[in-house]
């Protein structure tokens, strides 16, 4: 199983499009048939309460045909990432279980720079500096996710101190508390760099992305060049319109021409902001929770 999901069978109209443009790997993309709406979720960071807020307004207005979108940075220092993660695996259940049969690929969650910080964070033994790799996390949120699985960043200070035998075995612990929560490694392995519509029309990201390269060659930019949207001075080549859940200036909902910033602040004292979006990515309606 590839580390970005490689479970994950590739939607049933991938399309040529996304094969021209080199993003026909369902171990990295997600490819949504564009035929029914589609809602997208910001930034939770750990909010599970405000999560279930939202898919309780989403679920009275959920059609047959509608796609989904987590657009990454489900955990994070809200507080509850198990139970935000464990929110998002009910509904998923529910709205796959919606008749007619929906397909596995029209509900999908992106990898956020939350999510690529876990990643790493459990590979903490291999790091160089570790002790340095630990203050720059703390800093970014990531202790709250730590505390939620069990850990602690204190006790990693301690055993980055002892060295990587000691940071192997901390690192192990919260592995297996991860994989004691049923569903949770699963989610972490069917993560997606992006999302995009079959027909181009609609690009779903994390935080961002650069604007001069081809989507197959951003890499780790989705989550990690948030000024990316901002520097956009027209379309991008492979997408009429980017939709992004992270946004540092947490100013969203915001439509701009090129890009739909969702990202209100949850988390962070801010509302969890969603939004309905037609095939062609007009916004049909906003959800606060």
């Amino acid at each position: 199983m590839s580390r970005d999901g490689g479970a994950d069978r590739p939607g049933p109209a991938g399309g040529g499009f996304a094969a021209a443009a080199g993003l026909d790997d369902p171990a990295r993309f997600a490819v949504l048939r564009p035929v029914g709406r589609v809602w997208a979720v910001a930034a939770v960071r750990g909010e599970a309460e405000r999560l279930r807020a939202v898919h309780a307004a989403m679920a009275e207005r959920f059609r047959p045909g509608d796609r989904l979108v987590y657009l990454g940075d489900l955990v994070g220092p809200g507080g509850d990432s198990a139970g935000a993660v464990d929110e998002a695996l009910r509904f998923r259940r529910w709205a796959l279980a919606m008749p007619p049969h929906t397909h596995a690929d029209d509900v999908v969650a992106l990898r956020g720079g939350q999510e690529e910080m876990w990643r790493l964070l459990l590979q903490l033994q291999y790091a160089v500096d570790p002790a340095a790799v630990l203050d720059w996390m703390e800093a970014r949120g990531v202790e709250a996710t730590v505390a939620a699985y069990g850990g602690g960043l204190a006790e990693a200070r301690v055993a980055a101190r002892e060295g990587p035998a000691a940071l192997g075995q901390w690192t192990s612990r919260l592995r297996e508390n991860v994989r004691a929560a049923p569903g949770h490694a699963d989610f972490a392995a069917m993560l997606k760099r992006a999302a995009l519509q079959a027909d181009g029309a609609l690009l779903f990201v994390n935080a961002g992305l650069d604007p001069d390269r081809p989507l197959a060659e951003q890499g780790d930019r989705f989550w990690w060049d948030s000024g990316g949207p901002d520097r956009m001075r027209g379309p991008h080549p492979e997408a009429a319109l980017v939709v992004r859940g992270a946004d540092p200036a947490r100013r969203g909902p915001l439509r701009d021409p090129h890009c739909l910033h969702l990202d209100a602040g949850c988390g962070e004292g801010g509302p969890l902001a969603a939004a309905c979006l037609s095939p062609a990515g007009e916004v049909l309606e906003t959800l606060f929770g």
